[in-house]
């Protein structure tokens, strides 16, 4: 049996002053004490706090602000009275001007430090909305019977309980202004320790509600949840099981759909679909994808990890064909569907695994002059060779995650020849260090 780790001493020490030095990716404070690393919440470069440790490692600490003795002039007031316990934020201490330009450096430091490439061109920011812009959602939900309340939000910083929140100012106010009426509703229940979490899904005209259910409800506890779902104009799901379970509670029927007027399409989706939380900056983040791949009417476009069609149906009203590949089957049929009911029918979609081999595949064969990729955080990097052996002229790499985009950038430029003519940063996710980006490369 090994031997239980020693609390260390610093966790249970007065604050301690630091000068912060730097700020991390994750938009820490940076300070070194005794030589070693610390990283403190809620600091900003050249700000002198006094903080507490809140961790211990072997290689660094964790530590948080108690106490500001010399401001940066970046900081402002937080707008939500949650931010120092709620996980779901971390930067805003600092004006969002300055948030940007910070995700702008990440960016750009990640291409010079793991690809040492650089962009001819910086793409100006894209920016939206500041607060109640996030429209997709995971909330966590526990009933805590000291507190004879339910909990619902997003978890605290550096752990896993749930913070004991009130609102969100950073969830579309439909929800955000509305968690107490949720948490009410919930510990009234008779599964109120059953509800797991809430999956949040807004469009426009719909605030979507999927209740994760761990037993099967009685019909009184329905009841409490339709009623809510009068009260609030909620359209309330059920979740039972899988994702395949999923249920409408309330009303008889519900549709979720969200425009792209510049483009004159629209998009169906189901609850769980995955969806980008900002619609603002949906919009923007297409328009320039658009202008800088130009599709044009003798194109043939090929569209990877296309999802439901967010990028597929707009290319395919510029392109002459598309062809749009995802390996979520349910998502295939989604944009499928949507294509058919925005009569674009210069667009096919396959379903694949795109980090699986793919010479045995016919369409991964054939040439596309323009390429469009928008993966998950752990990038494309199976597919850069692929890609490059098609030969498109222009790759427009949308991603979420500026490590992966460096690295397969660095790929795309170093290993098979291609220029890195435009990158810019997004803010999807403002108030959070989370960077989403776009970036141009021609043969």
């Amino acid at each position: 049996m090994g031997r239980r780790r020693r609390r260390s001493k610093k966790l249970d020490a007065d604050p301690v002053q630091a000068h912060i030095e730097s700020l991390s990716h994750e938009g820490r404070g940076i300070t070194h004490i005794d030589d070693k690393v610390v990283f403190i919440s809620g600091a900003l470069a050249d700000e002198d706090v006094m903080f507490r440790y809140t961790a211990t490692r072997r290689n660094y600490d964790d530590g948080a602000v108690v106490e500001v003795l010399k401001a940066s002039p970046d900081r402002v007031e937080p707008a939500c009275e949650y931010f120092n316990i709620c996980g779901g934020c971390s930067m805003q201490h600092m004006d969002t001007d300055k948030q940007i330009i910070m995700k702008q450096e990440v960016l750009l430091n990640q291409f010079q430090r793991t690809s040492q490439i650089e962009p001819q061109n910086v793409l100006p920011p894209l920016t939206s909305a500041h607060w109640g812009y996030r429209t997709k959602a995971r909330l966590g939900v526990r009933y805590v019977a000291k507190k004879e309340r339910a909990l619902v939000g997003f978890r605290e910083k550096q752990n896993s309980y749930l913070a004991d929140m009130h609102s969100c100012e950073v969830l579309d106010p439909r929800v955000g202004h509305k968690l107490d009426n949720i948490s009410d509703c919930i510990g009234k229940l008779e599964a109120r320790d059953k509800v797991a979490q809430i999956e949040v899904a807004i469009t426009e005209d719909v605030v979507g509600l999927v209740f994760r259910n761990l037993v099967e409800l009685s019909d009184a506890d329905k009841q409490l949840l339709i009623d809510l779902a009068k009260t609030e104009d909620f359209h309330v799901y059920l979740q039972p099981a899988g994702p395949d379970s999923v249920q409408l509670l309330y009303p008889r029927s519900s549709t979720l759909m969200y425009a792209l007027p510049d483009f004159g399409v629209e998009l169906q989706f189901l609850p769980l679909d995955f969806t980008q939380v900002n619609t603002g900056i949906n919009q923007q983040m297409i328009k320039q994808a658009m202008e800088l791949l130009e599709p044009g009417p003798d194109d043939n476009v090929l569209d990877l990890f296309c999802g439901l069609g967010n990028f597929s149906l707009p290319i395919a009203t510029l392109a002459g064909k598309v062809t749009a590949v995802e390996g979520d089957a349910g998502l295939i049929d989604r944009a499928r569907e949507n294509a058919q009911r925005n009569n674009l029918d210069n667009v096919e979609f396959h379903v694949q695994d795109l980090s699986a081999d793919l010479s045995n595949v016919e369409w991964a064969q054939q040439s596309f002059s323009k390429v469009l990729i928008d993966p998950a955080r752990p990038g494309a990097l199976e597919m850069m060779e692929v890609v490059a052996k098609m030969a498109p002229e222009r790759i427009v790499y949308v991603s979420c995650n500026p490590a992966t985009l460096a690295r397969d950038a660095g790929e795309l430029v170093n290993k098979f020849g291609y220029t890195l003519v435009s990158a810019g940063v997004m803010d999807m996710f403002p108030h959070t260090a989370h960077v989403e980006s776009m970036a141009l490369f021609k043969k």
